[in-house]
């Protein structure tokens, strides 16, 4: 009788898998989740909020907050950087910087986040507003050399980058509590 109720239960089928893991799928289908938000919030609200001088990047905000919910180790933050990137793509101005840029500053958010910058509770404002101010700054100055500016130029645009890191930091924060309170249910 206990083989017969035996080979009645159903089987199940269960698969541990480590967030060290590069390709965690949990973690891909919330970035692409974010990405997805980040892009849409680009190009609505982005565009409206450019004609007062901040221009927000809800893309790098989504892959921040990606970083920081799913503590993404410096492997994992680079794929989500390479993705977010290739989001990117669709409505930058110089195409193909993005690469660099945002993989430099998700390895910062990673290594910001593993070290608690900020501590626990400012942890997702300072370090999404250093991310946000590491991928814009790298973007000005590379930009603007390879469009062939002059260096000093760059200056112009450090309010952008600066208010758009205090936009993107604002978001991150706001953004992280009630996230985190739901992915961890």
């Amino acid at each position: 009788m206990s083989q017969n109720a035996t080979a009645q239960q159903a089987r199940t089928v269960s698969a541990n898998v480590s967030s060290n893991e590069l390709l965690n799928i949990k973690s891909l289908v919330l970035l692409a989740i974010l990405l997805a938000a980040g892009f849409i919030l680009n190009m609505t609200l982005g565009n409206a909020l450019a004609i007062v001088g901040i221009k927000p990047q809800f893309i790098i905000a989504a892959y921040a907050l990606a970083i920081i919910l799913t503590r993404a180790s410096v492997a994992q933050s680079v794929l989500y950087a390479v993705l977010s990137a290739c989001v990117i793509q669709l409505t930058t101005s110089i195409p193909g910087l993005n690469f660099l840029t945002e993989v430099v500053a998700a390895v910062a958010m990673a290594l910001l986040v593993k070290a608690n910058i900020g501590g626990s509770k400012a942890c997702p404002l300072v370090s999404a507003f250093l991310t946000t101010l590491i991928s814009g700054a790298l973007f000005a100055v590379l930009g603007t050399v390879i469009m062939g500016a002059a260096l000093p130029t760059v200056m112009v645009k450090v309010p952008l980058v600066l208010g758009t890191a205090a936009f993107n930091a604002i978001v991150v924060q706001a953004l992280y509590i009630p996230l985190n309170k739901v992915l961890n249910k």
